[in-house]
Parts: C-alpha cells; sequence; structure tokens
C-alpha cells in the first residue's frame, strides 16, 4: 500500500516590476489624455486607500514576470528546473489566447515537464494549490511548480468620459503587475508535518457579470473600439456578492473557518484598503494576523496571495510550524479557502 503524502509548500517567490506609478500620476495620466472627467487631487486615494502600483516595462510579459519569479523560488529551494513534473500557469493575465502561457514561461525557465493553464479571475493561484496538491496526494506528481504574471495594468481605462464610467472603470488604477511562484512537493503525511491540510471551494456563477473584462474572448473576438479591453465593475453587484456572500460561502465550512481564524497567520485576495477592512470585519478575523499589502502594492490580481506571504516571511512573521490560511475570492463569483502547514 503507498503511504500517504501531502503538498508541501517548498518556497513561495514574488517579483514587483521596478516601475511605480502612484494614484497622482494615475490621475495626471487621466488629464492628460484629454479626459472629459478628471478626479480630483485625492480623490482615487480617498476611494481606495491605495497609494501606488508596480507597473510592468512595455516589452515585459506575463510570461516574463511568472518566469522573473520561479527562478527566484527555484534558487530559494535548490531544485532543478529539471526536477519539476508539472508546471502550471495561474492568472487573470496571459501573453496569448493560443497556446497557454504556461508553455511560453516552460520555455523560459527551460522545463520539458507537462504544462497548463489554470484561469479564475483572481483565485487562479489559489486553485493552482488545490490542483496541484491533488495531483501529488493522488502520486501522480511529485515536484509541482506554480507560476502567475499578472500585468492588470493594461487594464486602466485613461480617455474616461464621465463620472459614471470613472467609477466603472475604478479597478483598473489600482490593479498591480507582478510575479509569483509557489514550489510544492511531495512529504510524508503525518498529524504535525507540513503541507497543504485542507481546501474548500465553492462558486455563484450568477454574479458572472459584475466584473468583466471582455476583449479577446467569442463576445469580442475584434472590438472595433477600446471599451471592451477595460476593465469594468458592472454594477454594485460585486461588492455585495464578495462581502454578503463570503462569509456564507466559508459558513458551509465552520470547522475550516475557525481553523482559519485561529492561523498564525492569514491571507486574503485584497482590491482596496476598505475593502481589507470589511472583510476582517466580515469575517471576524484577528487584524493582527493578517496584512493590507493593498496599501502599498495595489491589487496585485492572482499574485495578491503569494505577495502577502512572502512580506510576512520577510518580516518574519512565520516560521516552520505554523499555519497559515489563504483566502480567495473572485470575480465570477468564486470563492476559495486552503489551510497550510509549513
Amino acid at each position: 500500500m503507498r503511504s500517504a503524502v501531502r503538498a508541501q509548500l517548498v518556497t513561495i517567490a514574488v517579483h514587483l516590476p521596478a516601475s511605480y506609478r502612484t494614484m497622482e500620476e494615475a490621475r495626471s495620466r487621466i488629464a492628460s489624455s484629454g479626459s472629459a472627467f478628471i478626479p480630483p487631487p485625492g480623490l482615487l486615494e480617498d476611494l481606495t486607500g491605495v497609494r501606488g502600483v508596480h507597473e510592468k516595462s512595455e516589452h515585459e510579459q506575463a510570461s516574463d514576470l511568472a518566469a522573473t519569479a520561479a527562478v527566484k523560488a527555484l534558487s530559494a529551494s535548490g531544485v532543478a528546473i529539471g526536477e519539476v513534473d508539472l508546471l502550471l500557469f495561474t492568472a487573470c493575465s496571459q501573453d496569448l489566447i493560443e497556446p497557454a502561457t504556461a508553455h511560453i514561461v516552460a520555455a523560459k525557465l527551460g522545463a520539458t515537464c507537462p504544462v497548463f493553464d489554470v484561469k479564475n479571475a483572481c483565485n487562479s493561484v489559489l486553485n493552482g494549490i488545490e490542483i496541484a496538491s491533488a495531483f501529488i496526494e493522488a502520486g501522480r506528481y511529485r515536484t509541482v511548480l506554480i507560476t502567475c504574471g499578472e500585468a492588470g495594468t493594461l487594464t486602466a481605462r485613461w480617455d474616461v468620459p464621465s463620472h459614471e464610467a470613472f467609477l466603472r472603470a475604478m479597478p483598473g488604477y489600482t490593479i498591480s503587475d507582478a510575479g509569483a511562484a509557489l514550489l510544492l512537493t511531495a512529504v510524508p503525511a503525518t498529524d504535525d508535518g507540513p503541507g497543504v491540510l485542507t481546501t474548500v471551494f465553492a462558486a455563484d456563477s450568477t454574479s458572472w457579470k459584475a466584473c468583466t473584462l471582455e476583449a479577446g474572448g467569442t463576445m469580442h473576438p475584434r472590438p472595433s473600439d477600446l471599451e471592451p479591453a477595460y476593465i469594468r465593475l458592472n454594477s454594485e453587484l460585486l461588492r455585495d456578492v464578495v462581502l454578503d456572500m463570503l462569509p456564507q460561502v466559508l459558513a458551509r465550512a465552520p470547522h475550516e473557518l475557525e481553523m482559519a481564524r485561529s492561523s498564525t497567520f492569514i491571507a486574503f485576495h485584497q482590491t482596496t484598503y476598505p475593502q481589507f477592512l470589511e472583510t476582517v470585519d466580515k469575517l471576524g478575523l484577528p487584524a493582527d494576523r493578517c496584512l493590507p499589502t493593498v496599501a502599498e502594492h495595489g491589487n496585485a490580481a492572482s499574485a495578491s496571495l503569494p505577495l502577502q506571504l512572502v512580506t510576512a516571511l520577510d518580516s518574519d512573521r512565520l516560521e516552520p510550524g505554523d499555519t497559515i490560511a489563504l483566502i480567495g475570492m473572485a470575480s465570477g463569483y468564486s470563492a476559495g479557502l486552503a489551510l497550510i502547514r509549513l
């Protein structure tokens, strides 16, 4: 009989582009585009609590962000790319519609293992952890490299025709570019040992219209204008779904939610600083075990959870044996929870 195994999180790395755009610089760009509506000074900061975002260079691709983070992760772990059995690319962004961006990342890293993309809005990395853990526990693969490259700054709208259009385009100004990588490998499953302990996911797909980026799909394959290329809030529904449904979804897993609340560190997807505070309150999370990276780094999309973990590790808030909770929420709408012991 095969011994039970778990997926251990061996290492995690993040890459943030060097260029940094403040909210005031975003306001200036809206003004210089000749927009009919120009937000007053300080409005973006007041509404979102975000000071600025990281911006990739003009010729940098989502795959470059992912590959740079992956090199960091592999170097820190001492694992060679040839030892990786499966490579996943998990992000909202992509280099091309075809082929899977995972192939481009693998080519840049020199990987020869199987690859595929995992795409579920801002829960892509979290779903990647779920998939990697399941494969490892089943004995299908031993070592899985999860990569992520987010280039969401491309979705910002700079020519703003009205105040209403500005509010609908708001997510685009706070999205940050980032790369991330997580390396998971098989270890024996023991009562107190490291590894992914559990994952829980749910969805309410009737809410898919709440936040959209339409260009590139079959609805708008060759748009005649730029409107479908902007990320857009289509109603107040997204906020209502996230803040009202998230507690209901996680309430279906009361044991896991209680474990999350008692974890050493809790990371959850962050879009604005007010949303950070509201989520802490709605879920009854201990604020001193959460980290509001969104204020300094903006909404890093799928890289948001890795960014919080790396920040916590760099500040010596975590050590081996600690339990961490990862809580995901994404347009669509989906929610997820992963509990991991380091």
